[in-house]
């Protein structure tokens, strides 16, 4: 808005949001990086299989740090390409977990194949690409036979299910409960299908083939055994499963989506997010156009406006990812030089903050998602009043320092090295990140936290010792007279297992503890092994 409508704001905050860059006033329809990186993140939950949760634990709290450990070269290579196009270090759990990105898939697939159907042939078929050279890594999940609908369900009736209710299909739920609410829990969205056979089923092609929906074309977003759950483009978004009755045929056919699990090789743009995939410039695998995306997906950016903008982006989003603040600052740098910046832009990043809220983000088994993820709005929240107060005082507001290096941002341990408006907080156990114990052995946890100048004060903290989220423990004694604070407490466990503890600080600005908005949380985890 701010780029486009110059006489109407004088300033604006965007925060979820990122885009390709483009020439200023640019109405074109837009090439977007998502396209390629969720391909990339798609392969990696195709081929690391149960080996995310080896690779998530290597990169939580108390874990050895290496994600690599115990894979083949392939997994090596495309979780390593994954890394190279941005995606979020300590968000690996979300690999596993797609949500809206699936939806992406199936709202798009249809056009790429229109826009470049030469990939999806080559793919198979040439020298350069995975589907020729190494025909090994993918024929063993490729799916293509017709099958039989045995059941219509609505999302409502897949929400009443008790098959569905185990923890293993929260995602599942989770995708269908979003996407009835915007669609209607009566619309027919999936189908139980006999005959499917073996093979990768998440974004599979299932084609109507007869019945009064013969020729509707839908894509699996989420799977549980036999139901797929689907959506699509135009009609077949609308009317998903309408018309079709159980006996009917459908085409189930998965190859077009395992062509696109490597689309990032093959389709890159000038985005510094793409530069692991070329040599001097040259890029390493045969290329084809950069699709464009919906036009529903809005407007390219051009860094160059008129009035102030504090951009806010969030380190664990694993739908726009770091990336995209780093290429957004750079574009305002090119456009408006060091000074222009200076006067009119401001980068912050919050820590520990998913695409959207905490409670959209799949619990682990032993983690609920508010242990190591925040509620980002009081964060937002507070940076619009930074904005009022710089477009209508004249006071600068502060932004977060950061390191970028192999497209990943690297945040200082120090408050005052950090800066930002977020405080900074570290958590051991038993003096370190983790802790291996007898069953009744105390456990003593150790909370140091520091607000960065200038951002206030802490205004409480509290513990969640076994990963439920619920948060038992909170300190008394914090009045919001300090900008920095080591806590102790301790524990004893009943039970053997792995837990996850997670301290919790806010902070006020004013340092006013009842405050019920800008209380900026930050969230820092240990790892305790009880035996």
């Amino acid at each position: 808005c701010l780029e486009n409508a110059p006489d109407a704001w004088d300033g604006a905050l965007p925060f979820v949001g990122g885009g390709p860059i483009v020439e200023h006033g640019s109405t074109e329809p837009i090439k977007g990086a998502q396209t390629m990186s969720f391909a990339s993140m798609f392969n990696c939950r195709r081929i690391l299989k149960e080996k995310i949760v080896d690779v998530t634990d290597a990169m939580a709290p108390g874990g050895d740090g290496n994600p690599f450990k115990g894979l083949n070269s392939h997994q090596r290579e495309e979780l390593a390409s994954l890394y190279q196009l941005g995606f979020p270090r300590g968000d690996e759990y979300m690999i596993g977990e797609p949500l809206g990105q699936m939806w992406l898939w199936s709202s798009m697939a249809d056009s790429l194949s229109e826009q470049d159907p030469s990939y999806f042939e080559n793919f198979w078929t040439k020298p350069g690409y995975v589907g020729f050279d190494q025909p090994e890594v993918v024929t063993g999940d490729i799916i293509n036979t017709n099958a039989r609908v045995a059941r219509v369900l609505t999302g409502q009736e897949i929400l009443a299910d008790p098959r569905f209710a185990a923890h293993e299909h929260q995602t599942f739920r989770l995708i269908v409960a979003v996407f009835s609410s915007l669609s209607g829990s009566n619309l027919p969205m999936a189908v139980e299908l006999e005959g499917v056979g073996p093979g990768y089923r998440p974004g599979t092609g299932i084609k109507i083939l007869s019945g009064p929906a013969a020729g509707r074309q839908l894509y699996s977003v989420g799977v549980a055994g036999d139901v797929f759950y689907c959506d699509g483009v135009g009609e077949a978004n609308l009317r998903r499963f309408e018309g079709v009755s159980p006996g009917d045929e459908v085409l189930v056919d998965n190859r077009k989506f395992l062509a696109y699990n490597y689309f990032a090789r093959h389709h890159l743009m000038d985005d510094i997010q793409f530069d692991a995939f070329r040599i001097d410039g040259v890029p390493i695998y045969p290329q084809h156009p950069v699709p464009l995306q919906s036009p529903l997906m809005g407007v390219g950016y051009s860094g160059k406006y008129q009035g102030k903008l504090i951009w806010v982006h969030h380190t664990h989003d694993s739908s726009l990812w770091p990336p995209q603040g780093v290429i957004y600052r750079d574009a305002v740098l090119r456009a408006q030089g060091e000074a222009g910046a200076r006067e009119r832009f401001r980068l912050r990043w919050i820590e520990n903050a998913e695409h959207g809220p905490s409670i959209m983000v799949p619990s682990r088994p032993n983690r609920a998602s508010n242990t190591w993820l925040i509620d980002y709005m009081p964060f937002i929240e507070q940076s619009i009043q930074d904005l009022i107060d710089w477009v209508e005082k004249g006071v600068e507001p502060v932004e977060t320092v950061f390191e970028y290096v192999d497209n990943r941002v690297i945040l200082s341990g120090d408050a005052a090295q950090r800066q930002g408006i977020q405080a900074v907080i570290a958590v051991t156990a038993n003096g370190g990140a983790r802790a291996e114990v007898r069953v009744g052995e105390t456990v003593t946890f150790s909370l140091e936290a520091a607000v960065p100048p200038g951002a206030g004060a802490i205004v409480s903290a509290d513990w969640d010792f076994t990963g439920s989220g619920e948060f038992p423990f909170s300190h008394d004694g914090i009045e919001g007279k300090d900008s920095a604070l080591t806590l102790t407490t301790t524990h004893r466990y009943d039970q053997p297992g792995e837990y996850f503890v997670t301290g919790r600080v806010h902070s006020h600005r004013n340092g006013n503890v009842n405050a019920k908005a800008c209380r900026i949380a930050n969230v820092a985890q240990a790892r305790v092994i009880v035996s």
